[in-house]
């Protein structure tokens, strides 16, 4: 198992006192920060879009985790990639060319990761996971922070972990959603490697919030 990385979502920063967040969220312990780009067409919210992610980039030297909840993915991808975007999630419910989707991400030379709603099965997607160098598994509904987490997802995360060492795979498990110092641990113990954390952390003492989470997955 790799070790545990905590990515702060940004979806729960205060907007107004966002560059005070984020060097918070850097000087606190974040591994990667975590930014939801929502079009209120795929999930029922607005959050931004690649503008303020190019900001955050310039802001804070840490990798930045792209979360594309947007319909029409492949719209966003040269404006995210040009935003400095480390790692590009999409979701497979998005686009009806998921797999073509994701090699153009790796002709970029950047990592790509594929999204699952929490009513998506693990079966639909096992043809992509030679392919992809991430799956982040909805532990929630997708659109909005501070929702409560669904234990039934831990179960999914399993499978893919299971998976990944019966096929001598190497993608990380990610999870999103509900994640506070209780859910990480089942989380954690179902085989994850990074945890999305969002209203858990910000609008509180972020390096305190950060170090309990990597404590609980120590």
């Amino acid at each position: 198992m790799q070790s545990g990385k905590i990515a702060p979502s940004i979806l729960s920063a205060d907007f107004l006192h966002l560059e005070k967040d984020l060097i918070a969220a850097k000087q606190g312990g974040a591994d990667l920060l975590h930014i939801d780009l929502m079009d209120g067409v795929f999930v029922p919210n607005l959050s931004f879009g690649p503008a303020i992610m190019q900001d955050v980039h310039r802001t804070v030297d840490l990798p930045l985790d792209a979360h594309l909840m947007v319909a029409c993915p492949e719209d966003y991808l040269k404006p995210v990639l040009q935003a400095g975007a480390s790692l590009i999630n999409v979701h497979v419910e998005s686009t009806k060319h998921i797999y073509r989707l994701i090699q153009e991400i790796k002709v970029q030379g950047v990592q790509a990761g594929i999204v699952l709603n929490p009513g998506t099965s693990f079966y639909s997607v096992v043809d992509l996971l030679p392919l992809v160098d991430n799956v982040l598994v909805m532990t929630v509904n997708p659109g909005f922070g501070g929702q409560e987490f669904i234990p039934a997802m831990t179960g999914k995360i399993k499978q893919f972990a299971d998976f990944r060492r019966e096929e001598g795979l190497t993608y990380r498990l990610e999870v999103d959603g509900g994640i506070n110092e209780q859910t990480i641990v089942s989380c954690r113990q179902a085989g994850a490697d990074i945890f999305v954390a969002g209203s858990y952390v910000f609008g509180h003492d972020l390096a305190q919030r950060i170090g309990s989470l990597k404590k609980a997955v120590q």
